[in-house]
């Protein structure tokens, strides 16, 4: 045996050999090892002691063909958008959308594989999202659904975060993307905004119209007093209406100065009486 070379093995063993070394190598590899990618875990199932206690984590395993099989789990935060249509509390019906951001509790996969599968989004956020969604919006108004629409986002997330925990999931996020009402009620809505519109510009003219009030008042009272020292002024003073006559005739004749027509007064119209009156007097 330590003198056989190569040469004189049959050919035909070789081949056999080689194709058993290859079967042999393909059968570990798809049958004997399996990889988890990022991102991702497995749960080792046995047939003879069930589910394994802790999730395996990324990178490449062995297994035990026909005895062991893995089930893979995406446990990156993955989106979802959840549709309800419910009535809030003044029983006003809403079509309201969720967006909810979850991923599964990596500590907990081996029960959850156990009581949900693989598919348990599609068994679980369904209906807890429903459930929580119509027991949020019932609390408020359709009105109040809009005004305080962050508020109302809170208290989804809170609610749905503490519902999912019983069943294995982490919810990371939920926001609400849309919110629509029934055509009447938007009707509705639409036209107490007009109403609530026209009531302002009313108020506006109102309050204008007390201010010209105001303002006549005011310019009433003016003249009223102005009136009230010039009396007093003429009755203490004769010469006062004399001045106000020259002055309005200084301003009459600036006028005429300045106007490219020839222009003839008489004295009483440029006010010039008063003047004369004076003189006499003197």
């Amino acid at each position: 045996m330590n003198g056989l070379k190569m040469s004189q093995i049959p050919r035909g063993r070789l081949l056999i050999a080689f194709g058993g070394f290859t079967v042999g190598g393909y059968a570990l590899v798809n049958h004997c090892m399996y990889n988890v990618e990022g991102g991702h875990r497995a749960v080792l199932y046995n047939r003879f002691g069930g589910m394994s206690d802790k999730a395996q984590g990324e990178g490449t395993h062995f297994k035990m063909p026909w005895l062991q099989r893995p089930y893979i789990y995406d446990v990156r935060s993955t989106p979802r958008i959840i549709k309800s249509l419910t009535g809030s509390r003044d029983l006003q019906m809403v079509d309201i959308h969720a967006r909810i951001i979850y991923r599964p509790n990596v500590d907990r996969l081996p029960e959850m594989y156990r009581t949900l599968g693989l598919d348990y989004d599609e068994r679980v956020l369904p209906s807890i999202a429903n459930e929580v969604l119509k027991g949020v919006v019932a609390q408020y108004n359709a009105v109040d659904l809009i005004s305080k629409r962050e508020e109302v986002s809170q208290q989804v997330r809170l609610r749905l975060q503490e519902r999912a925990k019983d069943f294995f999931v982490i919810i990371d996020d939920v926001s609400l993307t849309h919110l629509a009402f029934s055509p009447t009620f938007t009707g509705a809505v639409e036209a107490k905004q007009v109403a609530q519109q026209e009531a302002e510009m009313a108020k506006l003219f109102v309050v204008k119209a007390l201010e010209e009030k105001k303002s006549i008042i005011i310019t009433a009272q003016g003249e009223a007093e102005a009136a009230k020292l010039i009396s007093n002024a003429v009755a203490n003073n004769p010469g006062f209406v004399e001045l106000r006559e020259i002055q309005y005739a200084k301003d009459v004749a600036a006028t005429i100065a300045k106007s490219e027509f020839k222009v003839y007064l008489s004295s009483d119209v440029l006010l010039m009486s008063g003047l004369a009156r004076g003189l006499s007097h003197k």
